[in-house]
């Protein structure tokens, strides 16, 4: 099975940095992006199975960010890591379309569970589009 792509966006490059090694330690590839507008072009260009997004950023925040990621990169299932965590805050982010939420520093062993789940999750969703666009033709078509 192919590894899982991962986007690690996130303001703290020290912590970015150290945790997009851990990934690659196991297996994981992995791109870091310091602010949620490099993230967005990060994604424009590349296609993730999972992004991992700090929500309190200088400029645009996790939560704008998150939207506009999704718009680039629809199968992406976000995990929003933060370490600002509020009941608010995680309500907000799963609104806005987060599959998980997270607490830093979060076990890895945790994060990378999140991340399978999170690529089969996109896999499945892919699937199912391909599968309605095949239904789809075979009815245009009368087959």
């Amino acid at each position: 099975m192919a590894t899982a792509r991962v986007l690690i966006v996130d303001d703290e490059k020290d912590f970015s940095g150290a945790l997009a090694e851990r990934m690659e330690v196991r297996g994981l590839t992995v791109d870091t992006a310091e602010s949620g507008a490099e993230g967005i072009e990060k994604a424009k260009k590349k296609k993730y199975d999972a992004i991992i997004l700090d929500l309190a950023m200088p400029g645009m925040d996790g939560i704008e960010t998150m939207k506009l990621l999704l718009v680039e990169n629809s199968d992406a299932q976000v995990i929003v890591l933060t370490g600002r965590a509020t009941v608010q805050k995680g309500v907000e982010a799963v609104k806005a379309g987060a599959a998980e939420f997270l607490e830093k520093p979060a076990d890895i062993n945790t994060l990378i569970d999140k991340i399978i789940k999170a690529r089969n999750t996109g896999t499945k969703l892919k699937e199912k589009r391909i599968e309605d666009s095949i239904s789809d033709i075979t009815k245009k078509k009368g087959w």
